[in-house]
């Protein structure tokens, strides 16, 4: 076989390849893979737009759940998954930019393993008190616990060596007080101990904690970002109440495995923000505590990148070491 003739089979397999790829992602259904377990924010916000994609793409989503480890089970999925576009990951900062932080057995690089599709939104994590506690504000519980439980409090967290749990640190140290992360498998469970009366206070996002929020149930107190959340406009921010730091928000995005078609993430990522443009999702989204902002691929890996570095910084001063 000649050289021209050998380029041009390659390029022929080359292109019934790409071509392949993409008709598996449109006529076959996409897996879309939460790293957490029903009920919790992350799970609703991948319905909502899980609907939506269904409709725009013609093509069936369906949510998976692979809950555990702070979503290391399904960041590792989504490693060893076909890069044809058939399975997706949406996550939020903490599977793709601090698990590789604080973990030496992560089982990804997200840089090398993933590809970002686009993202989505940003979001703010804080802290809340469960409905049955008297306390109205951040200091007046810490003043409490100093008070009344001689300076120790357990504080849940919906994942080990995760932001709310560094946050928890941060607080201890503010307040010279002894407070004790304790770590769940998802916010979901975390919050049932809350309302449980197991636990006073809680660390997590806004997403996860809003509908409790509206009914009651809890009470946010302090948030991340450099000003106070639209849907939480009487909660003050951290650097309010004197502890900066935790003015760059967390973001959420979706990714697919290394090697998935450009054409292909194109695609998707154009859905997406053909999604984040009607008014009914953008209502939704910013109801569960998101702020709807949609982000390239570039863009959504130059954020992720630059919160690594800032969380990597953090970690570090927290005198945490990578286990």
């Amino acid at each position: 076989m000649n050289t021209a003739k050998r380029k041009f089979l390659q390029t022929l397999l080359a292109s019934l390849a790409l071509t392949s790829s993409c008709a598996l992602a449109q006529t076959g259904s996409i897996k879309l893979m939460v790293g957490f377990p029903p009920g919790g924010g992350t799970d609703a916000i991948a319905r909502v737009l899980g609907e939506q994609l269904s409709q725009v793409l013609s093509t069936p989503v369906i949510i998976e759940n692979r809950a555990g480890a702070g979503g290391q089970i399904a960041a590792q999925a989504l490693k060893t998954a076909p890069a044809d576009g058939s399975v997706l990951f949406l996550s939020h900062d903490h599977t793709i930019s601090i698990l590789p932080l604080v973990s030496k057995t992560a089982g990804f690089i997200p840089t090398k393993d993933f590809v970002p599709v686009a993202g989505f939104a940003s979001f703010a994590n804080g802290v809340a008190l469960s409905g049955e506690v008297p306390q109205a504000s951040l200091v007046t519980f810490m003043q409490a616990v100093r008070d009344q439980q001689k300076g120790k409090a357990a504080i849940g967290v919906p994942a080990p060596q995760s932001v709310p749990e560094f946050l928890v640190k941060v607080l201890a140290a503010h307040y010279k007080l002894d407070l004790i992360a304790v770590p769940y498998r998802g916010s979901a469970p975390m919050i049932a101990d809350m309302l449980g009366k197991q636990i006073p206070a809680g660390v997590a996002s806004v997403p996860d904690f809003i509908e409790f929020q509206k009914a009651g149930k809890v009470s946010m107190v302090a948030v991340m970002g450099d000003k106070r959340q639209a849907i939480l406009p009487d909660t003050p921010t951290f650097a309010e109440l004197g502890i900066k730091g935790f003015e760059d928000l967390p973001y959420y995005g979706i990714f697919a495995p290394a090697g998935t078609p450009v054409s292909t993430l194109e695609r998707y990522s154009d859905a997406l923000k053909k999604i984040l443009e009607m008014p009914q999702v953008q209502q939704r989204l910013v109801s569960l505590g998101l702020t709807v902002e949609y982000m390239t691929s570039q863009t959504l890996a130059q954020r992720e990148q630059a919160y690594s570095k800032n969380w990597a910084r953090i970690i570090a001063e927290s005198g945490f070491v990578a286990q």
